[in-house]
């Protein structure tokens, strides 16, 4: 077999040769796309809800079965992982690892058919840190294939996406929501309800912004966000330590009004950052329902409105914009510069967890490839680019 080309790209299969070997059984091809954020900033994590849709940058894949109980899985430019089916418990050397996820979903999806080894060689589109959410289109693509390998793929995207947070949450050691996973499992636009336990309310929309005459563009701000896990934690620890004070376990179990009528309380025993945090909740939820609104009636200019208040209200009350105390403040001031490029013709805002990546800016796709021009100026280097969304979501298919 050659090269096989597909609409993501080419397949790794030389990679693959050249670290496996030639496989006799087929060979089982998996796809999985990056993930944008188009609305609600840290709100799935507390219940709440949010506007999510995957994009075409890709984590590819081949796959191959083995017989002998043992799993390899090299992605490019990490170490190979290998391990033994019989072993799947977690390993606290192996937090925040490469090896942490993949032992984690083999864990979850060894309950969901019938496990059996296989060797891997993975490729990614999805730079780490570039606020796409590299670690859950890794985790979906072994998810996919493990559906593939072990389950004859009736595992549907809700419960891939769980498995995959599961591994994030209790292998990896990142606490996570499930908006990650869910988006690039899922593919397209949705609407997300994370207020039941369990799996979420999903409302798909069939929507593309060059249909009202917009693109979307996302701008790497060069940092690594994946450096600030902590800094990350600390913002759903935070909102959650309010709900227990109010004898609940997430913000989408509190009212605004009881958090209003407490808040004296609240910023004496936890501190002005965590009632800031919990007070951007709300209004955040509120944003997401204006913002899937006017995207459902083709109203961009509600959209760009009630996106332009989403971001203000994350640099200032979710803090999740720039790190406190350090000079070092790269999203700021790529907001800062994308606001003047866009005049007020479009909006940005911070994207995803914050602390570095990237910022999302909706332009005028007549002045899309300009405003990246510009921003690459005042950035330095190739920091911008204008996503489409991926309809799919992740996939496998046997060769």
């Amino acid at each position: 077999m050659g090269e096989v080309a597909s609409e993501v790209g080419v397949w790794p299969l030389e990679q693959f040769r050249r670290q496996f070997g030639d496989a006799a059984d087929r060979l089982l091809l998996v796809t999985a796309p990056g993930r944008t954020e188009i609305a609600g900033n840290h709100t799935d994590h507390e219940g709440g809800t949010v506007v999510a849709g995957a994009v075409r940058r890709y984590v590819q894949g081949v796959v191959a079965p083995r017989t002998d109980g043992r799993v390899r899985v090299k992605s490019e430019g990490y170490d190979l992982v290998e391990l033994d089916l019989q072993d799947l418990a977690p390993r606290a050397g192996e937090r925040e690892t490469s090896a942490a996820l993949v032992r984690g979903i083999a864990a979850g999806m060894a309950r969901e058919g019938r496990p059996s080894g296989f060797d891997a060689y993975l490729t990614s589109g999805v730079a780490v840190g570039s606020g796409l959410s590299s670690s859950a289109a890794f985790e979906l693509a072994l998810a996919q294939a493990m559906n593939g390998l072990w389950a004859e793929g009736r595992l549907d995207a809700a419960s891939l996406a769980l498995v995959a947070q599961a591994a994030e949450r209790d292998y990896f050691g990142k606490p996570c929501g499930l908006m990650d996973q869910m988006a690039v499992a899922l593919g397209g636009i949705a609407r997300m309800d994370f207020s039941r336990a369990g799996r979420p309310d999903v409302t798909r929309i069939d929507y593309d912004f060059a249909d009202d005459g917009f693109a979307l563009c996302l701008v790497s701000v060069g940092a690594d966000h994946s450096a600030n896990t902590a800094d990350y934690a600390a913002v759903p620890q935070e909102m959650q330590a309010v709900a227990r004070a109010f004898g609940r376990e997430v913000l989408s179990e509190v009212s605004e009004s009881e958090l209003l009528h407490h808040l004296g309380e609240v910023r004496a025993s936890l501190g002005d950052r965590a009632a800031l945090r919990a007070l951007h909740y709300f209004r955040e939820e509120r944003l997401v329902e204006a913002r899937f609104r006017a995207l459902e009636a083709h109203d961009l200019a509600a959209f760009l409105e009630a996106t332009t208040l989403s971001g203000a209200s994350s640099a200032m009350y979710l803090q999740n914009v720039s790190i406190g105390g350090s000079a070092e403040q790269p999203a700021m001031v790529a907001l800062a510069v994308a606001e003047e490029l866009l005049g007020g013709r479009g909006a940005a805002r911070i994207h995803g967890g914050g602390f570095g990546g990237t910022i999302q800016a909706f332009v005028r796709a007549d002045e899309a490839q300009e405003f990246c021009r510009a921003m690459d100026e005042a950035l330095g280097g190739e920091v911008a680019e204008v996503l489409a969304i991926d309809p799919e979501g992740a996939r496998f298919a046997w060769a």
